[in-house]
This record gives structure tokens, sequence and C-alpha cells, in this order.
């Protein structure tokens, strides 16, 4: 289920769009529909529905997992999503050990 304008070019300017990457992998796998896309991810389809709606963020497991399942790069996925930032940032803190007094 394809909804609104995906095709095309990504550019440096282009704005996050979760549905650009989903319609990237479909072509990849040439495959017709996201139910064929979940299955080839081993997610629901529900799950991708609610990723192409904006109701989902695509969490970094499921990037790492669409990069295993695709043999695409990181970067690669990136790029298709929107997403520009050069680095990554961990979302946890590695505290060192506090000394006992």
């Amino acid at each position: 289920m394809n909804t609104g304008n995906t095709e095309g070019p990504v550019t440096y300017y282009t704005p996050y769009n979760p549905a650009r990457l989903l319609d990237a992998l479909l072509q990849h796998f040439q495959l017709d529909n996201d139910g064929a896309l979940a299955r080839r991810l081993n997610v629901a389809s529900q799950v991708l529905y609610a990723i192409r709606q904006g109701d989902q963020p695509i969490a970094a497991s499921m990037l790492l997992w669409m990069q295993e399942a695709s043999g695409l790069s990181m970067r690669e996925l990136r790029h298709y999503l929107g997403d520009r930032r050069a680095t990554w940032r961990p979302v946890y803190a590695i505290r060192p050990p506090q000394r006992k007094r």
C-alpha cells in the first residue's frame, strides 16, 4: 500500500519521510506491497502500516533489521529515510563506576 508521493531522487534537502524508505525497500526486494515487505522483514504488517502513516517511528533495531535483510548500508537506509545527520549519538550514557568512600 503506497500512499503519497514518495517517488523521485533523494536530495540533501529531502525531508524526513519513512514512507520513502519503505518504498525503496519494496523496489530493492522487487515486492508489490507492504504485506510482502512485512513478511520479508519478519515483522507484522501493522507495524509497517503505522510507520508509513507516521504513527510509529522507525526504531534503531528496525533499521538494523532492514540492513541485515536488504544488504544496503546504514548510510543508504538513512539517506532514503531523510536522516541527514553526519554522526549518531548513543541514547544512553556510560558512567564510570563510582568510588566508595
